[in-house]
């Protein structure tokens, strides 16, 4: 599987982005796809991840309420949608597939393939 993340920008604190994560070589059927970030001199953190097949969702407590994931099947696309964003949000934002039991959503660990990243800049 590879992945795409795209979508990053630089963004007035308050405002919106939303990024999106493609996969080609094949679906994400069976998968939970994950949103990981790392700032600047920080640990990779867990942001948020969907079951693709039963689209259950979770969140990092930093983003609950102002991220939502969501998922379009006929384009085999996971989006992150970011509101209310805030300059600590500023990262490298990176999507990533898995196979994760629930303990281990939010582990880097769990997740075999991952994207390239893409850039969410958020200025006071």
């Amino acid at each position: 599987v590879q992945l795409q993340a795209s979508g990053g920008g630089l963004v007035q604190a308050g405002g919106s982005l939303r990024l999106s994560c493609s996969a080609s070589g094949r679906t994400f059927r069976g998968y939970a796809i994950g949103w990981f970030r790392q700032a600047p001199g920080k640990e990779r953190e867990f942001v948020g991840a969907i079951r693709w097949s039963a689209g259950t969702t979770y969140y990092s407590d930093p983003v609950k309420g102002r991220f939502t994931i969501s998922r379009d099947n006929t384009k085999a696309t996971v989006y992150l949608q970011m509101n209310s964003l805030k300059p600590e949000d500023t990262a490298v934002y990176y999507c990533a597939a898995g196979s994760p039991i629930l303990s281990m959503v939010g582990r880097r660990e769990s997740y075999v393939y991952w994207g390239q990243g893409t850039q969410v800049t958020v200025s006071s």
